[in-house]
């Protein structure tokens, strides 16, 4: 599966388990990182948690398995995917890190016709 279609799987699985405020970031022409950066918040630490296991399951029923994941018992979990990094934010911590200001100039993706409106 190539980075797009990864980013794009990732989104809407996370759209699928009620994500909120799901942003992906194009981010290759701005560092070696990976291609995109998705974001994305749970209601509660539960709720990432549990966007958390279905990403990995659902990727992984695809056949992607994450290089690694950090954060479990934050709230902010980190999912890599190598050319895709998944950030999973409890509302605070999303508003802590401000990734989307730290990345300000990366492109966003736009992802209608991924996600409910």
């Amino acid at each position: 599966m190539n980075p797009k279609e990864l980013m794009e799987n990732a989104v809407q699985i996370l759209d699928k388990k009620k994500g909120m405020q799901i942003v992906a970031l194009k981010i290759d022409a701005l560092t070696t990182v990976a291609d995109y950066f998705v974001l994305v918040t749970g209601t509660s630490s539960t709720h990432i948690r549990a966007l958390a296991d279905e990403l990995e399951d659902g990727l992984s029923k695809l056949g992607e398995q994450p290089d690694h994941i950090e954060g479990k018992a934050t709230g902010w979990i980190l999912l890599d995917y190598k050319s895709v990094v998944v950030h999973v934010f409890t509302p605070d911590a999303r508003e802590t890190f401000n990734l989307e200001k730290l990345w300000g100039d990366a492109e966003e993706v736009d992802l209608s016709g991924l996600v409910t409106e």
